[in-house]
């Protein structure tokens, strides 16, 4: 089952983060968010992506092709420049990678993937969060219910502490906001079937509008629920927060992976 990754936004709530690189190349921990996104597929077993490009994907094409060479170890012989490698990368995995237009909305996007997907029921995902999401229930989730779509419902992080006031404005009760106070969000970790790509009419598509409520309107669209730890990354905030627990070594979106 290949996994699509939405790649190819402008990014442009990070401000200074972006403008060199994607924000799917914002590192966290000394590696792309995108890595950190494919490594949580592939511990599962899904390690046949598809990543659509747009701004500036020509900084993901680098990184990719020079993955090898920049993680694995190796040997030099400066007499005839023959390389020998000594130790090969872990990572087992096929990334190809298409550009889909800079200009081009999300469900554009997808379209745009349309034959590189083939026939088969694929995972799809955006290239700016992370979870600690078992795809392996995910998938088994969306197989038992045999509908077109499958989207993974989440929490959104609590932001404000809560405050109970009584008629004279007196603060009765403070508490630190729950994640359950917030309802649920689309979290971004979709399972699909290849016929929600007939909704899809043009570039300009947006696959949260037309598509994604088409589906749901037909009874197409089930939600997995997500109680566990998600964060998606729209503003620098958000990406403090996840830099900070990578200098703790609390990277809970690698939590459970195989």
């Amino acid at each position: 089952m290949k996994v699509v990754i939405l790649a190819g936004g402008f990014g442009t709530r990070l401000e200074g983060e972006t403008l060199l690189k994607p924000k799917p190349m914002v590192e966290l921990g000394g590696r792309p968010l995108l890595w950190h996104i494919m490594r949580r597929f592939a511990s599962y077993g899904f390690d046949e992506f598809v990543v659509a490009l747009g701004y500036l994907g020509d900084v993901i094409k680098r990184y990719f092709l020079d993955y090898h060479r920049m993680n694995g170890d190796f040997t030099v012989r400066l007499a005839d420049g023959a390389v020998e490698w000594d130790h090969a990368v872990e990572e087992r995995w096929t990334v190809r990678l298409v550009d889909t237009g800079v200009g081009t909305a999300t469900g554009g996007r997808l379209r745009r993937l349309r034959r590189h997907l083939g026939d088969g029921t694929f995972l799809m995902t955006y290239g700016d969060g992370l979870a600690d999401i078992d795809v392996g229930d995910l998938v088994h989730f969306h197989r038992s219910h045999g509908r077109d779509a499958t989207v993974t419902a989440v929490r959104p992080p609590a932001r404000f502490g809560a405050l109970a006031l009584d008629d004279d404005d007196v603060v009765t009760r403070f508490a630190e906001k729950s994640s359950v106070d917030e309802g649920w969000i689309n979290g971004g970790f979709f399972v699909l079937e290849p016929a929600v790509l007939d909704r899809i009419t043009s570039d300009d598509t947006e696959w949260e509008r037309g598509p994604l409520e088409g589906l749901a309107c037909d009874g197409e669209l089930r939600a997995f629920r997500h109680d566990g730890f998600w964060q998606g990354i729209d503003t620098p905030r958000d990406l403090r927060r996840l830099q900070a627990m990578c200098e703790k070594g609390d990277m809970l979106w690698q939590r459970g992976a195989r």
